[in-house]
């Protein structure tokens, strides 16, 4: 089992914090991609509008005769072969977002947190002590934990951290989440990742039960498929009894 050393907001190790092999033990690219692409999708406006034939402004009169003229025929100035007409089959606001299944997200989670973890990218602080809102005492403390580039903070949904928010918020590339938000495309984006232990621990511990759980689930499967060649042997022996 890994362990993370543990520092306090002046740049001193104040402890370890055991990691777990279910969390922090492999990283799966593909889920990784898919879980980013995932949420990209679903922030995406989806806002463009082409006007077709019967929105475009424009008269509604014949421009000429139909016969006679040597002319092609034309019936409506709004038409979409002529200049300023409409748009045929152009695209209209529509949603990117689809479903994603939450095992999928909770195992990306996982090999997010291994990445960052493997690239000497995350760092544990015992919590963010805060003790007044000064954005230049905020970033004198990640210079002391030795934080360079864009940076992710994650703190305990359930802590109102009033002095960090108004600490953090002015410094540019510095984004902070709740860990009960955190998603992998956060902990990708950014160069840096600091989290509060108890929003780690937490984090891990739920982590940690997703991952036990998919393995019990698992299981069953591969026990009937043991079961399968004893089931064919039982009725092909029934079968030769009647017989």
């Amino acid at each position: 089992m890994a362990t993370i050393d543990v520092y306090n907001l002046s740049g001193a190790k104040a402890g370890t914090l055991e990691l777990a092999d279910e969390v922090f033990g492999a990283v799966n690219e593909d889920l990784l991609w898919e879980a980013i692409r995932h949420y990209r999708a679903g922030a995406r406006a989806g806002t463009h509008a082409t006007k077709a034939r019967w929105q475009v402004s424009g008269s509604g009169k014949k421009l000429w005769k139909q016969k006679g003229t040597g002319r092609a025929r034309i019936g409506s100035i709004r038409s979409p072969l002529w200049r300023h007409g409409g748009t045929v089959h152009g695209p209209q606001p529509r949603s990117y977002d689809y479903a994603f299944p939450r095992k999928k997200l909770l195992g990306a989670l996982r090999s997010a947190l291994a990445a960052r973890f493997a690239d000497g990218k995350l760092t544990v602080v015992k919590a963010f002590d805060v003790k007044e809102p000064k954005t230049k005492l905020f970033r004198e403390a990640l210079d002391k934990l030795k934080v360079e580039g864009t940076t992710l903070l994650v703190d305990m949904a359930s802590s109102e951290n009033r002095n960090l928010d108004l600490s953090s918020r002015n410094i540019d590339g510095l984004e902070l989440v709740r860990a009960n938000e955190v998603h992998p495309y956060h902990l990708m984006r950014y160069t840096h990742v600091i989290f509060a232990q108890p929003a780690l621990e937490k984090l891990q511990d739920a982590l940690k039960k997703s991952a036990s759980r998919r393995q019990h689930e698992t299981e069953p499967g591969e026990n009937e498929a043991k079961k399968k060649p004893a089931r064919r042997a039982r009725k092909a022996k029934a079968k030769t009894e009647v017989a």
